[in-house]
Formats: C-alpha cells, structure tokens, sequence
C-alpha cells in the first residue's frame, strides 16, 4: 500500500527500521560526502510505502538535515595540515550553480525519461565512482600505511649535530601549529563574502523556481524562466573558474607550484570545462533520484587531489544549498507529509553529528583519511544495489502489465 503526502506519522515496525536505516545513511552519508538519498528513497518506498514522489521529496528533507548538521560540525574543526578553513569556497563555488543548475535538468529529464533507462544510468554511473573510488581509498592506504613507516623510523633513529646516532628521541616539529579556540576555529572557517554569492544564488534559483511553479508548463514564459537559470550559474561559475585559471597562470610565471585550492589538478581549460560537465551531471543524477548530487561531487573532489577530510566537508557543504533548495521547492508544492518530513529530518541531524564525531575519533586513533573514501565507497556501491534492485523489480513489473517502456513527452505528461 503506498502512503500519499497526507498520511499522518504512526508509531510501527516500519517507521521503527526506517529510522535505523535512515540514520546509518545519514550518519555514514555526510562522511563519504554523498548525502545517502540512493538509500532513502527505496527505504521510503519499500519499508515504509510512500509513492516515488513523496520519497524524492523525504529524501530531500533527510539529506537537507544531515548535511546541515555536519556543516555545523566542520566548522569547528581545523584543517588537517593548513592555517586554512577545513571548506573550500573556491571549489563550492565552482560547482554549486553547475550542480543546482543539473538538479533541474535532472528533475525534467526524470518526466522524460523511461525507469529502465534511468535504473541502467544509475547503476553503470555508480559502480563506476564506486570501484573508482575504492581504489582510490586502496592506493591511499598504501601511502599512508609507507608514510606511518617512515615516521616510525624517523622517531626512533635521528642524528645529532655530532653524527651520533639517537635511539627512541622525541623531536617538535620546527614550527609549531598555534592553538585556537573553538571559536576561533569557527570563525575562521567562516568567509562571509563567499557565503553571500553561494545564498544569492540560492535565491536566484528559488525564485525562478517558485516563479515558474505558478506558470503553465511549456508556455512561453515557462521556457524563460527555465532558460534564465543557464545565465545565473555560468555567471558564477564562469567568475571563479576564470580567478583559479588566472592565478594558476600567475603562479606558473613566478614558478610558485604550491596549489590555488585544495585540488591539486592544473587548472587549465580542458580541466575547467571537465569540472563543469561533472557538476551538471552530479546534479542531473540529483534531480532523477532525489538526491543532493553529492554521489558525483564527492568522488569527483576525491579525483582531483582534495584530501578526504576537507572533500567531505565541502561536498557536503555543496549539498546542503542544493537539497535545501528542493525542500522549500517541495513543501511549496506539498509533496510531502510534514510529520513525516520534520520526524525524519531530526533523524537525519543527529546522524549527521554523530557521524562526523564518530569518523573525527577514528581518524585520530587509526591515523587514516583513507577511511573516508573507503566510507564514501561503500555508500555509493549500496546505493547501486538498492536502486538497482527495486528499478529492475519495477521494470519488470511495467513490462508484465503491458505499460509504456519508451520516452514521454515533457510537456504532455506534466
């Protein structure tokens, strides 16, 4: 039996598991820096029977919860080896318009699109990242488990001025991190200027949104307001793409090889153009399966040499702006039961603590960021399977009723 968004929030067995399967997504999620709506929305569907829509919808919320908890939490941490914020705004900026801008195309192509297509996407899409990814979490376990090795040796042999050898000496480093508060840390990873350009566009995007609601599909005005958010999101994408380039050039010049960002791609032209067409396709999958894109954003920052600690915190940084935009979108149109959405999106904030505390303490015991891919990893190959599973089960229910398996017209079957 599937619930519709009036369907009032009962204690049950079903809410019970959804709310454990929930929260692991959530907490283990926000980690990886891929959100976890590739788990909600079968969980939504299957254990607790929500239409697609409405699970699209919780799943937003859900994700919207976790990430902005988490983002909450990173701002009270320090970066891992810089005096620098642990979020990259350079790299936020870069891709949220190319994500928020994929969003909606994805959530058009969803109307368009047949399920089997959209299933056999998805699960060529995130075996891909996913085996990349874990091989990529593979080769930095290897690294750090030489790097552990070399500093074993270095702590118990060292030579003094002399030449004679030392054995088990304790040594400072030459230049000592200075100690900072809480606040500090907090205020720190805080750049006020970057926040306002990623919250006008924010804006931007709702308006047009909440605008183009209220208009008939396909009409005139439709298709302006549908086309005005290209201009928004290449304006700013174009911006910071063209300061990264120009500073890479610069620092080529004067041979500075120390990075821009946290990448540490070459920020050339083909790499730049590589960049956007991954931020439109993380949010092109975000929009066909309710996500907030991060299965595409996370891996991606992962590739382009942004330590785990500081690619989960910005790509769930990204993914905060994006699934909050779909929020206020959905319950605009109520598409989804707000018990429901507000019971969940409390699960969601404390998984998402809860995840960044736990993973933070197994950092500092094992001494390994590999951790974090190997968490994003496994998130995106369990999302391959549950979605997987339940696309292929429907297709094949679809074709032994006789339904429709080709494309539909977008403005028809609005």
């Amino acid at each position: 039996m599937l619930l519709t968004r009036s369907q009032e929030l009962k204690p049950s067995w079903r809410l019970a598991l959804a709310s454990i399967i929930g929260f692991l997504g959530s907490a283990f999620g926000t980690v990886g820096g891929v959100g976890g709506g590739g788990i909600f929305v079968p969980m939504l569907t299957l254990i607790i029977g929500f239409d697609t829509k409405s699970a699209a919808a919780l799943s937003k919320c859900m994700i919207m919860g976790a990430s902005t908890s988490s983002v909450f939490y990173n701002l009270r941490v320090r970066h891992p080896t810089k005096d620098v914020p642990i979020l990259d705004y350079d790299l936020a900026l870069l891709f949220q318009p190319m994500l928020m801008l994929g969003i909606t195309v994805g959530v058009a192509l969803s109307v368009v699109f047949p399920y089997w297509l959209i299933t056999v996407l998805i699960i060529i899409l995130f075996i891909g990242t996913s085996s990349r990814s874990f091989f990529k979490g593979t080769e930095m376990w290897k690294e750090e488990t030489l790097l552990k090795k070399e500093m074993a040796q270095a702590q118990t042999t060292f030579v003094n001025s002399r030449g004679e050898l030392l054995i088990d000496t304790e040594y400072d480093p030459l230049v000592p991190r200075e100690e900072k508060t809480p606040m500090q840390i907090f205020c720190s990873n805080l750049k006020w200027k970057r926040i306002l350009v990623l919250m006008i566009v924010w804006v931007s995007f709702l308006l047009l949104q909440v605008i183009k609601n209220d208009v008939k599909v396909c009409s005139v005005w439709y298709w302006v307001l549908f086309s005005l958010q290209f201009p928004i999101a290449l304006v700013v994408f174009w911006y910071e793409a063209m300061k990264l380039y120009k500073d890479y050039k610069k620092r080529m010049n004067t041979g500075n090889l120390e990075c821009i960002c946290e990448a540490s791609i070459e920020w050339t032209v083909l790499h730049i153009v590589f960049c956007a067409l991954c931020g439109i396709l993380g949010g092109t999958v975000g929009g066909l399966l309710g996500s907030g894109g991060g299965f595409i954003l996370g891996p991606l920052l992962i590739e382009i040499g942004v330590i785990p600690q500081v690619a989960s915190a910005t790509a769930t940084f990204v993914m905060m702006f994006s699934s909050s935009l779909s929020v206020v979108e959905f319950y605009l149109l109520k598409r989804f039961p707000i018990p429901y959405a507000l019971y969940l999106f409390t699960v969601s904030v404390l998984a998402g603590f809860v995840g960044q505390l736990f993973v933070r303490k197994l950092l500092r015991i094992l001494g390994r960021a590999s951790i974090i891919v190997f968490i994003l990893s496994g998130v995106i190959f369990a999302s391959a399977l549950t979605m997987g599973v339940i696309g292929i089960e429907r297709s094949i229910h679809m074709i032994q009723n006789h339904e429709f398996m080709g494309f539909l017209g977008f403005c028809s079957s609005q």
